[in-house]
């Protein structure tokens, strides 16, 4: 069994706060057609500089039904600017269009199979993984991207086309798991493809 949820995999159930204050899980999003969760933090170069990409996709999606939930596993330990505290202050600033929510204990991002920030999963219908992986393929220069592997799938998937390539390794900082080095990965967390 792969560590990270494998296309066609029910997505976990999970009960987390956001910058709001507000608890979330996966039946908060009910109304929502479709649904990608990715896992995101405050400082890392990768999401930095793919951010505006992500907002833009997400604004594209709104109407056709996809609801965007980012979630924060990284351990302040490792590094403190993933505090939730800074997590709320960099919500306010930047105004990102999805509900921004904190893994403490980092059994969501174990239960998604979190290997990077940014890393997507986007979901079907009826919660089915259709598409995992990257964003963009330079999330750290966004402007020298050459394609946008989550526009693709979403725009397959809101058409009710099969996502073609459902796949892809993703781009960016490790997780950083708590009580481990800020490199490490779990060992069955090898390449996806």
């Amino acid at each position: 069994m792969s560590f990270t949820l494998e296309p066609g995999a029910k997505a976990p159930d999970f009960s987390l706060k956001a910058t709001d204050g507000q608890f979330y899980s996966l039946d908060s999003f009910g109304s929502s057609k479709f649904l990608v969760v990715f896992f995101t933090c405050n400082h890392c170069p990768f999401v930095v500089g793919s951010d505006e990409v992500t907002r833009s996709t997400a604004d594209k999606f709104r109407e056709q039904g996809v609801a965007f939930v980012g979630i924060n596993a990284n351990s302040e330990t490792t590094h403190p600017d993933d505090s939730y505290e800074h997590m709320v202050a960099r919500m306010e600033e930047h105004k990102f269009p999805w509900v921004y929510l904190r893994d403490d204990t980092q059994e969501t991002a174990r239960a998604y199979g979190a290997l990077r920030t940014p890393h997507f999963f986007v979901f079907d219908g009826s919660r089915k993984l259709v598409y995992t992986g990257r964003g963009i393929d330079n999330p750290r220069e966004a402007g020298k991207m050459t394609v946008n592997d989550l526009d693709n799938a979403l725009t397959e998937l809101v058409s009710g086309k099969p996502v073609s390539e459902p796949l892809t390794n993703p781009i960016g900082c490790n997780v950083k798991w708590d009580g481990q080095d800020a490199h490490w990965m779990p060992a069955e967390a090898c390449d996806l493809v």
